[in-house]
């Protein structure tokens, strides 16, 4: 799958804009997009994290303990970009590691499981902290194991989807479902990322109907 982010070609691509640090090496711009993940334990953020960087999908449960960081560089118009992604573990107790995720990062993704609501709920609290160490961060609400989500009723995906509407919307975040195991929204949601970090016109179709994997940003 092509890593280009679908732009409009009516005009001349711009340049992407270094951040402040980063340098032109050998003619090639470097820059390095900073990702933190954050949410309950379980929901799927480290399958997500492997899924992106390197394309496969295991289904044996590996409990993050404390953080997991992994790296992907792709090339977009001579700029090497290289996602750092940096995961914390779900469980409260390495709560007070929030701020390695959180400090420097350009992205934030919070996340959930669609097909467990509680977690969704639990959302809240984790914007609250990771807010309190990086304000400026672009945040993303990302549903996960849209393939479970799928299965369930139609009241209870329109309850589950106007409830993550209202949340997105209260965070002033992008709002995508996604299912690491059945490969959908992994590309796209990492294409939208360097969209809107680096304010990029993005002609990824939105996704709006109850109970299809939800494309709003």
């Amino acid at each position: 799958m092509s890593d280009e982010i679908p732009v409009q070609q009516n005009s001349p691509a711009p340049e992407i804009p270094l951040p402040q640090g980063e340098k032109k090496e050998g003619g090639n711009n470097s820059v390095v997009v900073k990702v933190g993940m954050v949410g309950d334990s379980q929901i799927g953020k480290t399958s997500l994290m492997v899924k992106y960087v390197e394309g496969s999908f295991d289904e044996d449960y590996i409990q993050t303990l404390g953080v997991n960081f992994m790296e992907k560089t792709i090339m977009i118009r001579n700029t090497g970009i290289t996602f750092s992604i940096w995961d914390l573990g779900g469980q409260r107790e390495f709560v007070n590691m929030l701020p390695l995720v959180c400090n420097d990062a350009v992205a934030l993704l919070f996340m959930f499981d669609l097909s467990r609501k509680s977690t969704l709920n639990s959302v809240k609290e984790w914007y609250r902290q990771a807010r309190g160490f990086n304000k400026t961060a672009i945040p993303f609400l990302i549903g996960t194991k849209y393939d479970q989500f799928a299965t369930l009723s139609t009241e209870e995906q329109e309850e589950i989807t106007n409830q993550a509407r209202k949340y997105a919307k209260a965070m002033k975040a992008s709002l995508v479902f996604c299912s690491t195991s059945h490969s959908i929204n992994v590309q796209k949601l990492f294409k939208i990322v360097l969209s809107k970090v680096f304010n990029l016109k993005c002609t990824i179709a939105r996704i709006e109907d109850i109970g299809a994997p939800i494309l709003e940003y």
